[in-house]
């Protein structure tokens, strides 16, 4: 394997620099339940440029009606500072001209500077998928290829298959390689289309196809065997010096390589400034945001800006840490605009809940008194099913309740209840009547919802806005429910954790219980306490 020269700064203007290039907008986009509208995907090409990548790729205009109203919008509303927007589309079809061919047109009607066209190299799929014959495949890439820079586009290729296709007929793979180089193509990107390939396999292929062809090369993967990262390394190491993937590792199956993880692992690892570092800072805060814009869940455990990427549990790792953040941490989270997480569970010592504790603004240094009650306290309510791992607000109330003595109360419960209604003709739905004192006055509530928790809410907000109308933004984000000691049927413990959010931020809390509206209520109660805590709300 050869080592690839360091490259220079990324950026979408030069043809000679190293090209970091981003798919999201349309391979990510056929990632299974994952649905773009054109506002999203203005969006999100928004949030991409300020991550600094060299181009984003729109989609296919001409073909996908959607593309193609997302490239004239974005040629009146979209002002890129960073990015070269790039149109993806095929070569001609067979027997025609690339001038006369609708899709061809419609790149250049999409006004993208780059294009990226896609093209067989693999005998197989030329055959039996395009049904024409290999020399005119060839014919289709140079045709297309040379019309398009004559047309003043910059054009990429995309070589779909091609390490399936070198494998079986490398004399062909390298053909297709070698003429749309010289009909003017400015990379062509070897592509693992079906995500089966080995990063030895890459490597190999890249550093021989680069002897072979001396064409730049860059390098696009899919995760089939979970090696869409390494893979993408693998390629640049061995010289490619143009590297495609999808924020969030989206893609269809198992994904595209995660563009964040290959960047991150560049610039930090291998000192590659292939991104700006200011830029890459700003990585986990544009990544959670478009996870927003697709309604896709983030993955905690996402490399890099994942919320467990830097998040530390065991009590002898919270040790080191407190010495020295470096011993258990590859990496500064802040590079990546992440920040190192300490979890509260039973397996956590004095030593997590002192870090725990700095990390939300309280200095356990030397209150070993207080520190063993709060660690005491943790592992007996872990035992009973609780879990603060992700209910920081919860481990909040708690560690201030031991710090000040008290619990923090807003009102004072006098009963709750629920009722649902089920009718053979219509939804089940639930009302909860809730009963208690705030702000020196009695209040009962009622609220109606799609079920026993959502009612609860409703009537919980309805009694306490009148005292704490700070309580207003807040909204219930998410509710999970969890069985404990699953073999007592439905006798079995319940633990619910709840997220809330105040339209800024938000917080998860946790609440245990033998009745799953019990449980929820607990948690509900604790998000409250804390949003007006948050908020420095004084009982009233």
């Amino acid at each position: 394997m050869t080592t690839a020269t360091p490259a220079p700064l990324t950026t979408g203007g030069s043809a000679n620099e190293f090209h970091v290039y981003d798919t999201t907008l349309r391979d990510g986009a056929q990632q299974e339940g994952l649905s773009l509208s054109v506002n999203d995907k203005l969006v999100i090409a928004r949030h991409l440029d300020d991550l600094g990548v060299g181009f984003i790729e729109g989609g296919w205009p001409g073909a996908i009606p959607k593309d193609t109203e997302f490239f004239a919008r974005a040629a009146r509303e979209l002002s890129l500072r960073n990015a070269v927007l790039a149109a993806f589309g095929a070569t001609r079809r067979p027997g025609g001209t690339a001038a006369a061919d609708p899709q061809v047109r419609a790149l250049l009607a999409s006004q993208a500077a780059m294009v990226t066209l896609v093209a067989k190299c693999h005998p197989r799929h030329v055959e039996q998928a395009l049904r024409t014959t290999l020399e005119e495949n060839l014919a289709m890439v140079v045709d297309t290829v040379r019309f398009l820079v004559a047309e003043g586009r910059r054009v990429v290729l995309d070589a779909e298959h091609f390490f399936d296709g070198y494998r079986d007929d490398p004399a062909y793979a390298l053909e297709v390689v070698e003429r749309a180089a010289q009909a003017g193509a400015e990379v062509v990107a070897l592509c693992d289309t079906n995500g089966g390939m080995l990063p030895p396999q890459i490597a190999d292929a890249v550093n021989e196809v680069l002897g072979a062809t001396g064409a730049r090369l860059g390098i696009h993967c899919h995760n089939d065997t979970g090696c869409a990262v390494a893979n993408s390394l693998a390629a640049i190491e061995a010289g490619a010096t143009h590297v495609q993937g999808t924020l969030n590792g989206y893609g269809e199956r198992t994904g595209n390589a995660d563009l964040v993880t290959v960047v991150a692992n560049l610039v930090i690892k291998r000192q590659r400034l292939v991104l700006e570092p200011q830029r890459l800072r700003e990585a986990t805060r544009i990544a959670h945001a478009v996870s927003e814009v697709t309604n896709v869940v983030p993955y905690s455990r996402q490399p890099y800006v994942g919320a467990s990427a830097f998040a530390h549990k065991g009590g002898l790792h919270a040790s080191a840490i407190r010495v020295d953040p470096g011993l258990y941490q590859h990496a500064d989270p802040r590079a990546v605009g992440n920040d190192m997480r300490m979890l509260v569970s039973d397996m956590a010592g004095r030593a997590s809940i002192e870090l725990k504790g700095r990390e939300l603004g309280y200095d356990l240094a030397g209150q070993g008194e207080v520190l063993s009650r709060i660690t005491d306290r943790v592992k007996a309510l872990e035992a009973r099913g609780y879990t603060f791992d992700a209910a920081d607000a919860s481990f909040e109330l708690l560690l201030r309740e031991e710090v000040d003595g008290e619990r923090a109360r807003f009102f004072d419960v006098e009963s709750w209840r629920v009722i649902t209604d089920s009718r053979p003709d219509a939804c089940a739905m639930s009302e909860a009547t809730v009963k208690l004192f705030a702000a020196g006055r009695r209040v009962v509530a009622t609220g109606e919802g799609n079920g026993p928790v959502n009612a609860l809410d409703q009537a919980l907000r309805q009694a306490l806005l009148p005292a704490y109308p700070e309580l207003e933004p807040l909204q219930l984000i998410d509710f999970r429910v969890r069985i404990l000691d699953a073999a007592h049927g439905t006798d079995a413990t319940t633990r619910v954790l709840i997220e809330t959010s105040d339209g800024a931020t938000s917080w998860g809390t946790v609440g245990v219980a033998p009745n799953i509206v019990e449980a929820s209520w607990e948690a509900l109660v604790d998000g409250i306490c804390y949003g007006l805590v948050r908020h420095g709300v004084q009982r009233r």
